[in-house]
């Protein structure tokens, strides 16, 4: 990946996780997978994991994949992979009833939000700058601005 999509992602990870509870949720980066079905899985670039989740999977030598809605997932665009993170990604993390997904754009300089609404549908917003609050872990904001450095 390139040095603006893999910059945006770590930036995004320590910006959620300096806000976030460690007793409560861990952020992982390229770490956590969504499962789809019993035998396929995505791998998210930025995902905020539930530690119960964590401690429910238990066991040890396992991979780490989640099942459960998670609260937050976040894709990257890149050249190699933006249209299938939008094509084949998205529909599937929607499917899983993942709660707050989001695409940041780091050359369009942008993110864009998809937020499950109470009737399972999503709405979508794209933000430009400024402080975007994370609907699904209420207290937390990301600047834009910082993850574009």
């Amino acid at each position: 990946m390139t040095r603006e999509h893999n910059s945006a992602a770590r930036r995004l990870a320590m910006l959620l996780a300096r806000q976030l509870d460690l007793d409560e949720y861990e952020v992982g980066t390229n770490a956590g997978y969504a499962a789809r079905d019993e035998a396929n899985s995505f791998l998210p670039d930025v995902v905020v994991i539930p530690v119960r989740l964590i401690r429910a999977a238990g066991g040890t030598m396992k991979l780490e994949t989640y099942t459960d809605p998670l609260p937050f997932i976040a894709e990257v665009w890149s050249p190699s992979t933006g249209s299938y993170d939008v094509d084949t990604k998205f529909p599937e993390y929607k499917q899983r009833g993942d709660l707050e997904i989001w695409r940041i754009h780091p050359y369009e300089r942008t993110a864009t939000a998809w937020r499950r609404r109470a009737d399972g549908g999503y709405s979508e917003a794209t933000y430009t700058g400024g402080d975007v609050p994370l609907e699904s872990l209420p207290g937390v904001t990301v600047r834009l601005e910082s993850l574009f450095q």
